[in-house]
């Protein structure tokens, strides 16, 4: 058995949840509800009653109600039998150091939509020696959006999608709804019941246009963000298996710890309204907290970049989640997947924290 915090710790395993379209109150009746998110020693039974997690079938079986109660407050995933087609189309072509840059545009959920990216592809990469690929999510900068990753615009410390590229990554930086070249109006699309949601499928199938490329390696696939991008990397990888390596920079901490547990930066329309409508604003109701998001991603590799500094994202919340969710990768054999470091900076990515991260990926991508 597994010990922390005072309390035995193990793993889950197979009751899918099966959340339909149907009235909020009915899916939450629906869900087994959890009143404690900081202790993951025990799954629900049928019965509702706890169970000792002792083995990663046991944990399976936990993981699967973290992602429900997700879903309670984000949306079901959308699982079409047949997705729309991606389309992609090549807008502009330029050489950038080691790589090209190529400006494009594919369809995620409506043939009537495009999604803008920036994708680069090291001059290394080639069907015969397909590169490792990551996804680079955007920060809050409405105007901008992908152009960040990119380095074409806005901060120099944030620029990662282009280092990566250099590196030898093939990479991806899209625009989330509503930032950068994607107008959209979550009122329009009743179907997402949150902006986070929405943006979680667009990266799914942005996943899915890295794979159809020949010149990616479909099985060594990562994600990175800062900020927004640090927690859409984090919902994203805890729905989407694909993703093998994961970092988050400043894009967490404990609920509670969020401003003092003021959660109204959460409850835009870009993001999951529903905290304010059905959950009042209150961290002690929300259904799920970032010490279960972590524990989801159990074995694959996950490292967290939390500044000591960081205004947005209280760093002992950040080091609260790391202590609570590590046993679970103890359960699952890879206690080294579980990473964080704590740069002396405020809410920023800096060059030594990239390089960092920039190495991890190279430790579980490029091997």
């Amino acid at each position: 058995m597994l010990r922390f915090c005072g309390v035995c710790v193990c793993l889950m395993g197979g009751v899918s949840w099966l959340l339909a379209a149907e009235p909020q109150q009915t899916v939450r009746q629906r869900v087994p509800h959890y009143q404690e998110h900081l202790d993951l020693s025990y799954y629900l039974d049928q019965q509702v009653q706890k169970q000792p997690i002792k083995t990663e079938a046991d944990w399976k079986i936990r993981r699967n109600h973290i992602l429900a109660n997700m879903q309670t407050v984000m949306g079901e995933v959308p699982r079409p039998e047949n997705p729309v087609p991606l389309e992609m189309k090549v807008l502009e072509e330029t050489v950038v150091g080691t790589t090209k840059r190529l400006k494009i545009s594919y369809h995620t959920d409506d043939l009537q939509q495009r999604v803008h990216a920036y994708l680069f592809i090291p001059h290394s990469a080639s069907k015969q020696h397909p590169a490792p690929a990551v996804l680079c999510l955007h920060q809050t900068n409405s105007a901008i959006g992908k152009e960040e990753p990119a380095g074409i615009k806005g901060l120099p410390n944030l620029k990662y999608a282009l280092e990566l590229g250099e590196r030898g990554y093939v990479t991806l930086a899209p625009d989330y709804p509503s930032f950068g070249e994607y107008p959209y109006d979550f009122k329009t699309h009743p179907e997402y019941r949150s902006g986070t949601m929405k943006a979680i499928y667009d990266n799914m199938r942005s996943i899915d246009l890295l794979q159809s490329l020949d010149y990616v390696n479909g099985d060594k696939i990562g994600c990175v963000g800062h900020s927004l991008g640090g927690h859409n990397t984090m919902f994203t990888a805890a729905f989407d298996p694909r993703i093998k390596a994961l970092v988050s920079s400043c894009g967490f901490t404990r609920v509670h710890k969020y401003y003092g547990g003021k959660l109204k930066g959460w409850t835009s329309d870009r993001y999951m309204p529903l905290i304010n409508s059905e959950y009042q604003n209150n961290p002690d109701l929300v259904p799920f907290d970032f010490t279960e998001i972590v524990a989801s991603f159990a074995p694959r590799a996950f490292l967290a970049c939390s500044p000591i500094s960081d205004s947005n994202f209280e760093v002992s919340g950040v080091k609260d989640v790391l202590q609570i969710a590590r046993p679970v990768y103890e359960l699952a054999g890879k206690a080294d997947n579980l990473q964080a470091v704590y740069p002396e900076a405020g809410h920023d990515f800096p060059p030594a924290t990239r390089e960092t991260a920039y190495q991890f990926f190279d430790q579980h991508l490029k091997k």
